[in-house]
């Protein structure tokens, strides 16, 4: 890349963001200087000051480093989520800079590498990070731009100068995906998200098709989860692999789980099996993860022993099924956080919680994510938040929309049943705020047992005033 890549500067809008960070930190080690905007501070935006990121939280366009004002030295990334009427992106715009979407810049790296592109309504961050990982420890290599912070590294990106590699979250959202220049693309899942910005379930499913179209014919990979709705249109010359759990040309078998463990055989396309496959994030939802991570690796070269060791060795990526408290003891509180914004996703969690903690009091603390997919999806919510013991509905978080009539976690929390055949007895609304104090309470009561937090805002920030208050240290 470095030989068409002109520019000595970058200024990123909405640099807070995960994605944006992993790019932030790329073109530092390839010696820019990178500057950025976002609305709020956090512990990301933090490290990446430390790192030699000058971040500002004020959009005001004087604010602007000096470095960053030469439109022919300086490259403007934004993410989507960022308003047309942010002052930064007006000024960059009406000066003449050029501004391109997060994805165009992973789309120009694509170009120049071998891209390994995960994408799927959930599942990509796992398994996008468990390939990293597993590749990153083995003879192959690779960089990588992830949408979790992986908790092996700390980091959402790694960088290899000697792999031609490049593993790449392709994100859907916002059709962003299509920018990409995949050598082997996944989709785990196709299951109807962001309508407001497809419209329509059948315009999803066909940016997936076009997806796969952009594929290279010449050496190229495109790996599916069996049973997907959408119609693949790869090149001629693509070869076209299925996995699942159970069935496809990767699959899993003679799975055990047991003593904090799951164990399992991975079986290739040819009939043989890699055994003794021990996840190291024993989770149920992760078997399938990793039998896509492990596909992509061994179609690329990567051997049996590196298989083994990397998925055995992967801590997980923060957000996914994270752990925040284990007390000690067969009743001590636990609390696990998972950044599920979708029904599925957030059923998956609630199952997955129910497999670990058998017999055990689930309360799950749910945020909801976006007033468009909370007004389509609000009764799926309410069912997957039928299967926990106690259910706590959080206000929607906006992100980047505005409000739209009639919607609040209202419509959520009136259609969870409390029925025969629901598992719930209690549900609670509640603001984030508040939630800390709930829990402590809930605790002292003896009502709180094993507690799931999930949703994809800012949830995930009060999680160290609510595990305080939890252990009464508050």
């Amino acid at each position: 890349m470095e030989g068409d890549f002109k520019y000595k500067s970058l200024y990123f809008v909405g640099a807070g963001g995960i994605g944006m960070a992993a790019l932030e930190r790329y073109f530092l080690a390839k010696g820019c200087r990178v500057a950025g905007y976002d609305r709020t501070r956090t512990d990301l935006t933090d490290a990446l000051a430390r790192e030699g990121v000058e971040m500002c939280f004020d959009e005001d366009a004087e604010l602007i480093p000096e470095y960053c004002r030469d439109p022919q030295r300086t490259l403007v990334v934004y993410t989507p989520a960022v308003p047309d009427s942010h002052k930064g992106l007006q000024y960059f715009r009406s000066n003449g800079f050029d501004v391109m979407k997060r994805a165009q810049v992973l789309g120009l790296i694509t170009r120049n590498s071998r891209g390994l592109c995960f994408s799927g309504t959930h599942g990509k961050t796992t398994t996008s990070s468990m390939a990293a990982h597993i590749l990153h420890n083995s003879s192959i290599g690779c960089s990588a731009f992830l949408g979790g912070i992986m908790r092996n590294y700390n980091s959402n990106f790694l960088l290899d100068t000697h792999s031609e590699y490049t593993v790449i979250e392709a994100d859907e959202y916002d059709r962003s995906f299509h920018w990409l220049h995949p050598s082997v693309a996944v989709v785990t899942a196709t299951d109807p998200d962001h309508l407001d910005i497809y419209g329509t379930e059948e315009a999803y499913l066909e940016s997936f098709s076009r997806f796969t179209e952009l594929i290279n014919p010449q050496g190229g990979i495109l790996l599916l989860h069996t049973g997907l709705k959408f119609k693949p249109r790869p090149a001629s010359g693509v070869r076209v692999y299925t996995y699942s759990r159970s069935e496809g040309d990767f699959h899993a078998a003679n799975v055990r789980c047991g003593n904090g463990e799951i164990i399992f055989d991975l079986v290739l396309p040819s009939g043989r099996e890699i055994r003794d496959i021990n996840l190291g994030v024993p989770v149920d939802i992760n078997i399938e993860n990793a039998i896509a991570a492990m596909a992509v690796c061994h179609l690329i070269g990567a051997d049996d022993d590196e298989l083994r060791k990397g998925i055995a060795s992967y801590m997980g990526t923060k957000r996914r099924f994270e752990f925040w408290m284990k007390e000690p003891g067969e009743h001590g509180n636990v609390v696990i956080d998972d950044y599920a914004h979708h029904p599925d996703e957030l059923k998956a969690s609630i199952e997955s919680v129910r497999k670990l903690y058998q017999d055990r009091k689930l309360t799950v603390a749910f945020q909801p994510h976006l007033y468009s997919r909370t007004r389509d999806f609000y009764k799926e919510f309410a069912e997957a938040l039928s299967m926990a013991d106690e259910a706590i509905v959080l206000d929607i978080y906006p992100a980047r929309e505005e409000p739209l009539p009639g919607v609040t976690a209202d419509l959520i929390f009136d259609e969870i049943k409390k029925t025969a055949t629901s598992k719930v007895k209690t549900k609670i609304r509640c603001s984030v705020g508040d939630l800390a104090d709930l829990l402590a309470s809930r605790r002292y009561d003896g009502e709180l047992d094993v507690l799931l937090t999930a949703g994809a805002g800012d949830i995930c920030n009060y999680l160290p005033e609510i595990c305080k208050a939890i252990e009464g240290k508050r």
